[in-house]
């Protein structure tokens, strides 16, 4: 039975390999702190978190994330250990939560490996704290306990650490949150929950067969959106027409559940998959959210696994560690004999977690077979048939495919990678060398081809989905090394204007747009729409910035990062490719522009992190099929309607 706790309640422990698993409603930081009799940390070697994420005994999460699974194994402790406290935090960065009093009470269970609850605490009643210590397991007279603490600190990391007796509190939490903007930099946001939170789950699906679903989140609080956000800024434009950032689908409250497509499984039989098999308003908002369960169910699918099979080698080499300890056994078959069991043993483990895994990737797969035929235009790649049917949309989709996501215990099956539309913020391809297999194989020159034709075909994704002459692009290529990956787009005539060039092009794109900014803020705030210029485009745009540094002085660097942080909120969007090792000369003061982008690789890269368990996915660009004139089909069609629009 479930002991649930209140602050300052204790329960007893069953068992010493335990998992912790926590539950936000937005990303959180896990760490944990090993004390001693007196509950002091001897030290940062007795602190796990996301930049140092393993110490003896314990394993946490490598980023923030909005649910973690923590490993502890209590025996494995060093012996002056008497303590171990979970640790929960806030990131820190520009328009993140300041305090557990403006985000949902976050949720902690303590569990055995099976997933069975053994404790769990919800922690309410928390205000201008930003990190909190949220449970204590403890050592009392050789026994193991958990302790519901609950203890809040508004000086956040560094008053905790502090609190507890480490000797460099500030530059220790200083340390953790830099690792944490790091992590951020590189994570998928997650759709906004719905009311009803959680996708529906097929009886047999992955959550029943191998993943262990979370705790249900406690409902989140509906703060007021700031005025010039996507989701909330409307004004009036000159001639009494809206200027609305706002989704035209976009719903406050909680979508119907799907219609009934298909009869009822057999009894132990897995559901037969179905197209917009979730909640929403539309077909393409089922669509959305199926995915974003599909691509959950995945990860959580594989955290199983891996979790298992690491459990099985520990217990392994603890029980060989066991055996071999007596000089007995050290001689004649009873080690091998020893060994033999241990390793059978683990073998058996291993392969129930595998029959586990390979039936919720039968699901998964067999789910994503009949989906992806479904998808619109919007979500579905270059080869599917949906695009020779292509015409221009009278409203905006809900999302966009930037690519597609994949892990390496199931390679064949890919997920999309969906972001919500309009864009809320900017994307950077990278056109440097990174880590993959494939990057190691493609020279620099090629690796700054294939960026520019990346951003060429997202550029034409983002033209396709929008309405004819409410999306506007706009290329700066300051030493005109694109022009030929960039055809595409100016032969059909989609471009604003012709790429600009040099220094002095630069510096009149950019004044264009962030004058566009400003006024567009401007109007919002003061409730001014009759004071626009009539000339105004109040549209969307998206400006394609090529070789980023090259042909930018100081000037253009900070309107750059201008429009990176105030754009979006106001239709202007910043998709940039660029060698971050080229930018090196302008040393910290790119890196909180850097960290505002969604980074993604002309080439597969494991560089994306899900934001539940933090997996490394591969992640692979949306290419056109080899001699496919399908991008050329769908720009002439755009251009037409823009050219019909302007009649």
């Amino acid at each position: 039975m479930t002991a649930e706790l209140v602050r300052g309640q204790n329960h007893t422990l069953p068992q010493t390999r335990l998992e912790i698993r926590v539950s936000a409603g937005s990303p959180v930081v896990a760490g944990a702190t090993l004390g001693d009799e007196r509950g002091t940390v001897r030290g940062a070697e007795w602190i796990a978190h996301p930049a140092s994420h393993r110490v003896p005994g314990l394993e946490v999460s490598r980023q923030a994330a909005a649910d973690h699974r923590l490993a502890v194994d209590l025996d494995a402790l060093p012996a002056e250990v008497h303590r171990v406290t979970v640790v929960l935090a806030l990131p820190m960065g520009a328009g993140r939560p300041v305090s557990f009093g403006a985000v949902a009470a976050p949720f902690v269970a303590v569990t055995g490996l099976d997933g069975t609850e053994i404790a769990t605490f919800t922690l309410t009643g928390l205000d201008t704290e930003s990190a909190v210590s949220a449970l204590e397991l403890y050592r009392r007279q050789g026994a193991w306990k958990v302790r519901a603490v609950g203890q809040g600190y508004a000086a956040g990391l560094a008053g905790l650490f502090a609190d507890q007796g480490v000797a460099e509190a500030a530059e220790t939490a200083a340390a953790i949150q830099e690792a944490v903007a790091s992590g951020l930099a590189r994570s998928v946001t997650p759709p906004p929950r719905t009311t009803e939170g959680e996708r529906v789950r097929h009886p047999a699906g992955p959550a029943a067969a191998g993943a262990q679903a979370p705790a249900p989140p406690v409902p989140e609080a509906q703060p007021a959106e700031p005025l010039g956000d996507p989701a909330s800024a409307r004004t009036e434009a000159p001639g009494g027409g809206p200027i609305d950032y706002a989704h035209p689908r976009r719903q406050t409250s909680a979508p119907p559940p799907p219609p009934p497509t298909a009869p009822p499984a057999a009894p132990g039989q897995p559901a037969r998959p179905v197209a917009g098999d979730a909640t929403g308003w539309s077909m393409d908002e089922r669509l959305y959210n199926q995915i974003w369960g599909m691509f959950e169910d995945l990860a959580r699918a594989v955290a199983a696994y891996r979790s298992a099979v690491d459990f099985a080698e520990s217990r392994m080499d603890q029980e060989l560690d066991r055996a071999l300890s007596d000089p007995r056994n050290r001689i004649g078959g009873a080690g091998d004999r020893a060994r033999e069991a241990a390793r059978a043993k683990r073998d058996e483990l291993t392969g129930r977690a595998r029959e586990a895994l390979e039936r919720d990737l039968a699901q998964l797969a067999a789910e994503s077979a009949v989906v992806e035929p479904a998808l619109p235009a919007a979500y579905a790649g270059w080869d599917n048939p949906v695009w020779h049917a292509y015409r221009v949309p009278m409203e905006i989709p809900m999302a966009l495919r930037l690519g597609d996501l994949r892990l390496g215990e199931a390679p064949d099956l890919r997920i999309p990678l969906l972001v919500r539309l309009p864009l809320e913020r900017g994307i950077w391809i990278d056109s440097g060398r990174t880590a993959s297999e494939t990057a190691a194989s493609t020279t620099g020159d090629q690796l700054r081809g294939l960026a520019v034709e990346t951003a060429v075909t997202l550029a034409a994704r983002l033209l396709a989905v929008y309405p004819a002459g409410e999306f506007s692009v706009h290329v700066v290529d300051p030493a005109g090394s694109a022009a030929g990956q960039l055809s595409p787009l100016v032969g059909s005539g989609v471009l604003a204007g012709p790429p600009a060039a040099g220094a002095e092009g630069v510096a009149s794109v950019l004044a264009h747009l962030t004058r566009r900014v400003d006024l567009v803020q401007m109007a919002i705030r003061a409730g001014a729409a009759d004071a626009l210029p009539p000339d105004l485009d109040t549209g969307e745009h998206l400006l394609i910035v090529n070789d980023f540094p090259h042909g930018f002085d100081d000037r253009a660097v900070t309107q750059l990062r201008y429009l990176a942080d105030e754009g979006p909120s106001v239709g202007v969007h910043l998709l940039m490719v660029a060698d971050r090792e080229d930018a090196r000369a302008y040393g910290p003061v790119l890196d909180p522009l850097w960290r505002s982008l969604l980074r993604i690789t002309p080439v597969a890269d494991d560089h994306l992190a899900d934001p539940w368990v933090g997996h490394a996915w591969m992640y692979e660009p949306l290419r056109t099929p080899q001699g496919s004139r399908v991008l050329e089909q769908v720009l002439a069609l755009v251009a037409e309607a823009r050219r019909g629009g302007r009649r």
